[in-house]
């Protein structure tokens, strides 16, 4: 930008008809381009006319890869990273509340070595964490480029759990959501990615879930519990 500020005073500070500046003249004109050079030096300096004024500065990235064992997500940069809290899971995230909602929504990756159980006995017991009054289930599966998949969406009232797992503690939490994940990458275990809370959170962030394993709603077809 000063390369480019020179340029210009150095056009501005030449007559294109009146003759040669008298020597008097051109030193005036020399301290004054260099007064005005100097301020323009300490305006960068200080990011007055830095590249993010001016539009050049890239944005800041808006989500980052993580690894867990076998697969890797691209997490938007407003959901934290917690120490796994249990034996059980493998990574966790905080997930920012949506505007009107107070309670927590975490993203617990796990995986428990081969089939972690199985797709359909997992997928029974999401549902029975929930009350049957009022309990919608919507089952779909899919390809990601880290292998298929099946997503299980989950709305109705939730028995929340509550203190360490061993407990079995819960209580309810009316207007919830879960969306649980079974990811199975070819010749490796199968991976868990689960989050629940207020409908409203879960809901705000589903498209983000989808996007850090590589899921597509719009090719997922229907999936159907054996009975």
């Amino acid at each position: 930008m000063l390369r480019r500020t020179r340029r210009f005073l150095h056009r501005s500070h030449v007559p294109t008809g009146a003759g040669r500046l008298s020597a008097g003249e051109a030193a005036v004109s020399g301290r004054r381009s260099r007064l005005l050079l100097g301020a323009l030096a300490a305006l960068c300096s200080l990011g007055v006319l830095s590249g993010a004024t001016l539009g050049d500065e890239a944005e800041a990235p808006k989500t980052r890869k993580v690894k867990v064992k076998d697969i890797e997500l691209v997490i938007p940069q407003s959901w934290k990273q917690r120490p796994p809290s249990n034996r059980l899971r493998l990574a966790q995230f905080d997930i920012p509340p949506a505007e009107g909602d107070k309670g927590k929504v975490e993203l617990v990756v796990s995986s428990f070595g081969g089939s972690g159980g199985g797709v359909d006995p997992n997928i029974r017991r999401w549902i029975a964490q929930f009350q049957a009054p009022g309990r919608k289930v919507k089952l779909a599966t899919g390809e990601s480029p880290q292998g298929k998949y099946v997503i299980a969406d989950i709305t109705g009232t939730y028995n929340q759990p509550v203190g360490p797992p061993i407990l079995r503690q819960t209580r309810p939490l009316p207007n919830a959501r879960m969306i649980a994940v079974i990811l199975m990458p070819p010749n490796k275990p199968y991976y868990f990615l689960k989050m629940a809370g207020p409908a409203r959170t879960v809901g705000a962030a589903v498209d983000d879930l989808r996007r850090a394993f590589g899921g597509d709603a719009a090719k997922e077809k229907p999936y159907e519990l054996a009975n």
